[in-house]
């Protein structure tokens, strides 16, 4: 269950851009964070030209990706790959004059601080635990 939040600045950036954005995020959580693309949301945020800056000077381009997850469901080597990707991405959508300074980060959760639906994921596990328990004993 991700939300992922893009935030973008840049002239060009319009609405082929952020639908662009939008399915490449949702299939590398898909592909190699292993979440489900129904529960996968995705928000694109663009900044007006000029708001963004980087070490104090503004930037014609720029892009932030920030993820959350459920703590403990990926591993290093996914992180690593999904951040590697997502960078790639951003090169590729948005083009090469990308400052260093592009982030991507990985909020991971505790299970019980967050939910969808009116439940958490800590009740989730706890139901399928239960479910599993009752199937194993029939």
């Amino acid at each position: 269950m991700p939300f992922v939040h893009i935030k973008v600045a840049g002239a060009t950036v319009g609405a082929e851009e952020i639908r662009q954005l939008q399915r490449q995020a949702t299939g590398f959580m898909v592909d190699i964070m292993r979440k489900r693309p129904e529960v996968t949301a995705v928000l694109v945020d663009v900044a007006e030209p000029g708001h963004w800056s980087v070490g104090g000077e503004t930037v014609p381009v720029a892009a932030n990706l920030d993820v959350k997850v459920t703590r403990g469901t990926n591993t290093h080597e996914e992180k690593a790959q999904f951040v590697a990707a997502v960078a790639d991405m951003f090169r590729r959508i948005l083009g090469p004059d990308l400052p260093i300074a592009t982030y991507v980060v990985v909020d991971e959760v505790e299970a019980d601080a967050w939910g969808y639906d009116g439940v958490t994921q800590e009740e989730r596990r706890l139901l399928r635990a239960q479910a599993a328990a009752v199937s194993r004993a029939a």
